[in-house]
């Protein structure tokens, strides 16, 4: 598993969004951050970071449509890394990428779902 991660410009989002929707990616993190980069004479500008969690085989397809949504030709466009992903742990579920290697640790909250949300 891989994290895609791209800070891209805000006005792009949807564009990048659509291109990954007809991917196939159908789930990503939004945040609206500030950045600045080479034209930093300019001060902070704003952005939004972009959080993709992809199977390694997909990393490839993902940053070109990242790269197709985010691409205007002028400074600022963005940038993209990407960085390896030891588990994935879905909280709702407990499905986990490696159910078989520590199956006993991913459902052990279960039992407090009552207790944990009338303590609020």
């Amino acid at each position: 598993m891989k994290l895609i991660t791209a800070v891209i410009k805000p006005e792009i989002l949807t564009k990048v969004r659509d291109e990954l929707t007809q991917l196939g990616v159908h789930g990503m993190t939004a945040s609206e951050v500030q950045g600045y980069g080479s034209l930093h004479a300019a001060g902070f500008q704003p952005k939004v970071r972009i959080e993709i969690v992809v199977p390694a085989d997909q990393v490839d397809d993902v940053v070109d449509a990242v790269c197709r949504g985010a691409f205007t030709g002028k400074a600022g466009d963005g940038k993209i890394w990407i960085t390896p992903v030891d588990h994935v742990v879905r909280v709702r579920t407990g499905e986990a990428d490696h159910d078989a290697l520590w199956p006993a640790r991913v459902r052990r909250w279960e039992g407090d779902v009552t207790s944990a949300a009338g303590s609020r």
